[in-house]
């Protein structure tokens, strides 16, 4: 405890405004709470300001750009099209990233949310000291919920300086660079190099495993990496990153593959190799909440930690660090602070997607889980290129694949790779918690034509009676 300050009392604390911090934030006003939440920076966390929203704003615009750049089939020609960088990144940051913010703010005020700006650090479990610019205040909490998120993980020797740079510096680039080296090839390293392979820019990736995109299958990631091949890029597997340096113009990665040192020079280098949860400067360990040694704080299905009013949600926590997964537990742990006794976590999947020139995405089961769980289901796809709406996108590349049980036909689990499938993953998602069948979503009208046409042919397919292949 802070020797002679006062503490202010206080219903609900939110620590993060991030998708899972105002997320919970509103939910827990709407349901009758009196709430607060403390921010350390911009309000929307990392993914509205540098996370998701402003990468997802590049690479749709690298998309249109490529448009322009490359040879099509249907007798389309634009000649002399340029892109000006700066107009890009000011339509970026003026009409996405604050528009979103400015709503959540606005959000905030039709909900009476207070918000405090500061760094929250827990005294015990009753008190949190916040530290702000011009001193510090205490405030004593009924109920606290930890929606922190995570930061980039800084490797030794890759110093996050200059030209060598984070995600969030990835997006904020001066000029569109001739060459970018990424050192990561997860999610976010390839659909940042991606992006950037669209606007011209030689990117060069270096992976530690033996593949990229972790979490996608080979067949699911073929077209991805042939795509990004045939736009000049360049990987190495199972390679380690050993040193860099770098200089006003340029830096240069030295690494190591099959036990030989090569380098790589290029105008910057992006360093993607994950992220840890931003616990470490909470003053945990003056409570009896229970931290694990990567440091995500232990939770039950109610998202609630082993000190019964102190709530943990998103990338804190254990899985994947997603922000719809933060979203969802935001509400469970908004519901179970005013006693609701539906408010479990009794999800059984949850979508995944990389933005990736091809996109990705998955849910439920995957053909590798099936094998491991020695599952009684089967596999079935249907290709983009039997699709009349992808066709008559020019988009004919990939798959959507299901999942389902042979006995009853459920679905299980699904894949696509191809347009749209950040979108129609949810289709899946909805049959997967629904118990839905593969008659079920066959039987049911989809508009023609549509990309999401495509998962009735698959749950078609599925029963054995595909029209269309």
């Amino acid at each position: 405890m802070v020797v002679g300050a006062q503490a202010t009392e206080l219903d609900t604390i939110v620590i993060g405004s991030g998708p899972g911090g105002y997320v919970a934030a509103i939910r827990a006003a709407e349901l009758g709470q009196q709430v607060t939440v403390i921010e350390r920076g911009n309000i929307g966390g990392v993914c509205l300001n540098i996370g998701c929203i402003p990468s997802k704003a590049l690479i749709n615009v690298g998309h249109h750009y490529q448009a322009t750049q490359q040879e099509n089939p249907f007798g389309l020609s634009v000649e002399g099209a340029s892109i000006d960088w700066s107009k890009t990144q000011d339509w970026k940051q003026h009409s996405v990233v604050d528009q979103l913010t400015s709503g959540v703010s606005m959000l905030f005020k039709k909900h009476k949310i207070d918000v405090i700006q500061g760094d929250a650090s827990f005294i015990d479990n009753e008190t949190i000291n916040v530290i702000q610019e011009d001193g510090h205040q205490l405030l004593q909490f009924n109920n606290a919920i930890i929606a922190t998120g995570s930061r980039p993980v800084e490797i030794p020797g890759f110093k996050f300086k200059g030209r060598v740079v984070d995600s969030t510096g990835a997006l904020s680039l001066p000029e569109i660079p001739k060459s970018l080296i990424v050192v990561g090839g997860g999610v976010i390293g390839s659909e940042l190099g991606g992006a950037y392979a669209n606007f011209g820019t030689k990117v060069t990736i270096v992976e530690g495993l033996d593949h990229t995109l972790n979490g996608f299958d080979k067949e699911m990631t073929k077209p991805v990496l042939d795509d990004f091949k045939k736009k000049g890029g360049e990987i190495f597997t199972s390679a380690m990153a050993k040193s860099v340096d770098q200089t006003d113009d340029d830096v240069t990665l030295t690494f190591e593959v099959d036990g030989k040192e090569q380098t790589v020079t290029g105008d910057y280098l992006l360093v993607s190799v994950g992220r840890r949860p931003n616990t470490d400067e909470l003053g945990l360990n003056n409570t009896d909440v229970k931290v694990s040694d990567r440091g995500l704080i232990e939770i039950d299905d109610q998202m609630q930690t082993s000190t019964h009013h102190i709530y943990a949600i998103g990338d804190v926590t254990a899985g994947p660090a997603l922000a719809h997964k933060a979203s969802f537990q935001a509400k469970i742990a908004a519901a179970a602070i005013t006693g609701d006794p539906t408010a479990h976590d009794i999800h059984y999947s949850l979508p995944s997607v990389a933005y990736t020139n091809y996109e990705m995405a998955t849910t439920g089961e995957t053909p590798e889980s099936v094998k491991e769980n020695k599952l009684n289901a089967k596999v079935t796809k249907f290709p983009f290129a039997a699709n009349g709406r992808a066709l008559s996108m020019n988009e004919g590349v990939g798959f959507i694949r299901l999942i389902t049980d042979k006995e009853t036909n459920a679905v299980l689990g699904g894949q696509i790779v191809g347009p749209g499938a950040s979108d129609l993953i949810s289709e899946i998602s909805l049959a997967i918690e629904s118990g839905l069948t593969t008659n079920d979503i066959s039987l049911t009208i989809h508009p023609h034509p549509t990309l999401g046409e495509g998962i009735m042919d698959a749950a078609e397919v599925a029963d054995g009676l595909g029209i269309h292949i």
